[in-house]
């Protein structure tokens, strides 16, 4: 998990937004966006072994394994999270609570490039 919430609080900031929402959308089907604990790593990493553990590699139920063994779960796994989030902006900043962070969460192993498009409504 990558914690993404300083980077999307600066397009807040230089759209000059002050109130309004903010939708995020991943465009890819093997990762996902989450709001998250962002101050102890380790509900991150109960959350990927649990996700690991719900969704293992080499299932010899897949049949979409051209791209490797991550493949088919990577899918399912974005399936089960989120690939858009909504936040409302309040005072120029994501409206998140105390221990809330912005997340991509990456279900490859060996991932590529990912690109994020950010829709900023101003109230």
């Amino acid at each position: 998990m990558h914690e993404i919430t300083r980077q999307i609080n600066q397009v807040i900031d230089a759209a000059a937004i002050d109130t309004g929402l903010c939708t995020i959308l991943i465009q890819h089907t093997s990762a996902s966006l989450l709001i998250q604990e962002n101050a102890d790593p380790d509900a991150r990493h109960d959350l990927e072994r649990w996700l690991n553990r719900l969704v293992p590699v080499n299932d010899p139920d897949y049949t979409h394994t051209s791209e490797g063994a991550d493949d088919m779960p990577s899918h399912i796994k974005s399936a089960l999270t989120c690939t858009t989030l909504s936040l409302p902006v309040v005072a120029g900043r994501a409206a998140l609570g105390t221990w809330q962070g912005i997340f991509l969460w990456e279900h490859r192993h060996n991932p590529g490039p990912r690109q994020l498009i950010l829709h900023l409504h101003k109230d």
